[in-house]
C-alpha cells in the first residue's frame, strides 16, 4: 500500500481557507475511495499536511487528487511562492503493526 503526505503553508490559517481544503478533500474521497486526513504543524499553523493512507492505485488516485486540487482552487490559499510537496511511501502498516503489551 502507498501513503501520501502532502505539505504546505497557507497564506491565511483561517476558516475559509480550510472549508476549501476540506471541501476538496470530500471531493477526492468520493471519487477515489480515499479518506484524507488535515493537520496542522503545532508551532506553525500556516503549515499543513494531508494524509491519504492505504493507496494501492497510485496513479489513479494521483489524477483525482490532481483533479480535486484543480476543481476547488486550492493553490490560491497557498502562501506567495509556497507549493504542494507530495509525498509518497509504501509499507503495510498492519504487517509491522507493534504486539500489544500485556500485563501480568
Amino acid at each position: 500500500m502507498n501513503h501520501y503526505y502532502v505539505y504546505y503553508r497557507v497564506a491565511d490559517n483561517d476558516h475559509e481557507t480550510e472549508t476549501q481544503v476540506r471541501a476538496m478533500q470530500a471531493r477526492l474521497a468520493c471519487r477515489s475511495g480515499i479518506t484524507g486526513r488535515l493537520l496542522k504543524r503545532r508551532d506553525d499553523p500556516h503549515t499543513w499536511m494531508e494524509i491519504y493512507d492505504n493507496v494501492a492505485d497510485s496513479k489513479h488516485f494521483e489524477l483525482h487528487l490532481a483533479r480535486a486540487v484543480s476543481e476547488f482552487d486550492v493553490d490560491m490559499f497557498l502562501a506567495c511562492d509556497a507549493c504542494r510537496s507530495v509525498e509518497c511511501f509504501t509499507g503495510d502498516e498492519a504487517a509491522h503493526a507493534m504486539p500489544s503489551c500485556t500485563t501480568d
